[in-house]
Parts: C-alpha cells; sequence; structure tokens
C-alpha cells in the first residue's frame, strides 16, 4: 500500500528521473527551431541487503510430533514478511520524526530522498529552478485541513518549476479510535461536516481510499507531532515514478539440513531487500510538531 516493489537482479540500484522539457517558443512566420532541453534530475542508489534467520526442530520433537500447524517453519514465513514491513515502517517513522537515519540492529539505513532532504521536509530543493517546497505540515486532521493538505499536494512543482498532475487518493492514519472517528466521519458523510444546517453538499465523500497503519502508532505521543499525525498519497504516481521504493533482490529462500552431531533439523531462511526514498512528492505528512502550516 505504500511503497512500490521494485524487482532487481543487481548489486544495487540506482533510482533517477529526467527533469521536464523546456517548453516550445513563439518563433513567428519561417522562424528557427530554438534548441529545447532537458537533463537528469536528482538519483538516489539503494543498496540490497541480505536478510537471514536460522532455527533448529529437535529430533525429540519430530518424534514426538510436537512441531504442529504452526511450527518453526511457518513462524519463519511470518518473522521474514513482519521484518519486511518493520523495515519501511522504521524508515517512515524515523524520517516523521525528522531523523536522517533509521537503525536496524546495528546497521543504519538513510530517511533521504534523492534531493538529499529528509522526506518529511520543508524545505525540497528543485533540481533546476523553481521554489522549495514542503511536503510536512502542522496542521492536526479536519474537513479544512484535508482541503488544504489536498490542495497543497496538487499545487507541487516538477524540478524545473513546471505544474505536475498529482492526484492524492488515499489517507494514511496510525490506528487511533479518534482520529479514525474523525477521518470517517469527515469522508462519509455526504454533506458538510463542518456546517450547522448540514445542507452543503461534503467535496470530500466518496473521493478517498484510508489506510489505517497499526506501525504508525510509533508516533503517537513522541512529542513529534501536534497531536496525532496523518499522511496523504498519491498512491498512482508512486507507482508510475517511484517515491516510496521497496526493492527485491531474492526472495525468502530456505535451506533445510541434518546435523549430524545431534540429528537435529536446521533451518536457514535467506532473502536479500531493501527499501529506501527517492521522491517526496507522492506522501505528505499533517500534523507534524514542526514544519509548516497549511
Amino acid at each position: 500500500k505504500l511503497f512500490k516493489e521494485v524487482p532487481s537482479e543487481n548489486y544495487a540500484e540506482k533510482f533517477t528521473s529526467m527533469t521536464s522539457m523546456d517548453n516550445f517558443e513563439p518563433v513567428g512566420e519561417g522562424g528557427a527551431y530554438p534548441k529545447i532541453s532537458m537533463q537528469e534530475g536528482y538519483s538516489r542508489v539503494i543498496e540490497h541487503e541480505t536478510f537471514k534467520g536460522q532455527f533448529t526442530i529437535t529430533q525429540e520433537a519430530v518424534d514426538d510430533r510436537k512441531i504442529g500447524r504452526d511450527g518453526k517453519p511457518q513462524q519463519m514465513v511470518t518473522a521474514y514478511y513482519r521484518a519486511r514491513e518493520e523495515f519501511g515502517h522504521g524508515l517512515l517513522i524515523a524520517a516523521a520524526n525528522g531523523k536522517s537515519e533509521a537503525s536496524v540492529g546495528t546497521r543504519k539505513y538513510s530517511t533521504k530522498g534523492a534531493d538529499g532532504s529528509i522526506l518529511f521536509a520543508a524545505d525540497h530543493k528543485p533540481k533546476v529552478k523553481g521554489a522549495n517546497q514542503s511536503n510536512k505540515y502542522k496542521d492536526a486532521f479536519s474537513a479544512a485541513a484535508l482541503s488544504k493538505a489536498e490542495t497543497a499536494m496538487q499545487n507541487l512543482t516538477d524540478d524545473n518549476g513546471h505544474v505536475l498532475v498529482l492526484r492524492p487518493n488515499t489517507i494514511v492514519i496510525p490506528n487511533d479510535g479518534t482520529l479514525k472517528q474523525e477521518v470517517l466521519g469527515v469522508i462519509g458523510a455526504d454533506k458538510d461536516p463542518d456546517t450547522a444546517s448540514g445542507n452543503a453538499y461534503n467535496i470530500h465523500h466518496g473521493r478517498w481510499n484510508v489506510v489505517i497503519d497499526p506501525y504508525l502508532n510509533a508516533l503517537i505521543g513522541t512529542g513529534n507531532s501536534d497531536g496525532t499525525p496523518w499522511f496523504l498519497m498519491d498512491t498512482d504516481y508512486n507507482q508510475t515514478y517511484g517515491g516510496l521504493v521497496r526493492t527485491e533482490r531474492i526472495s525468502l529462500r530456505f535451506k533445510s539440513w541434518i546435523d549430524n552431531n545431534n540429528d537435529n533439523n536446521v533451518w536457514n531462511g535467506y532473502a536479500r531487500f531493501s527499501a529506501g526514498f527517492v521522491d517526496f512528492r507522492p506522501i505528505m505528512m499533517c500534523g507534524a510538531a514542526a514544519g509548516s502550516t497549511l
């Protein structure tokens, strides 16, 4: 829901883009062709990380049939997919907390995008021209804030200062009862929830997908938000251009062997993947302690 999955056959993947081309120019009758150009935009290299796990089934457990339907092989598959989820969310949560790196064990991973700024920042710099742009705002959730956040995302420009065609379509929130009530109340009502008479049409009715993400509960009450943070995404833009990216080099692979010293059945699990941020434009954070004001 949040990351674009990119299969890979290389040690690492470089993600880059081209800036938009200069506009056509009026030249009058018989005028010469002006040269219009484009250039490479910001780029980001993401190296695949190796993930491993091992467990043992004793010969006695096999003898006594103590493995069961929820035994260690099934649990290892769960552990692998949980590691993937926690890895990606660790990057997202660290970026929301204003940290330039996320830690997994003793290893650290960048939360910066291709432009060199942390994914959520108020001063993303364009590659060629245009003003700095923000995707980090202080505003708590409300119908008015949702309208303003949607507009702010729609007004983002490319690295050449040209208007894009961003269409935010998804609201991402922690699994917080109060915030769920507010979000679903705003987007579920066919009448304006902030109008006492109830006669005004609700422009948000039926237009949004909602992702309720319990991993993001880690952001609640951390001092990094004014209340509870919430996010907007253009998931179509993310899938097309790659903002939040998860690479898949080697999917989960098992190897099983018998230890001749004790007859135990040893299982090794191996995978290579990573994740990172390239373009900030597909996602916007609101409810941050520090940032712009809608």
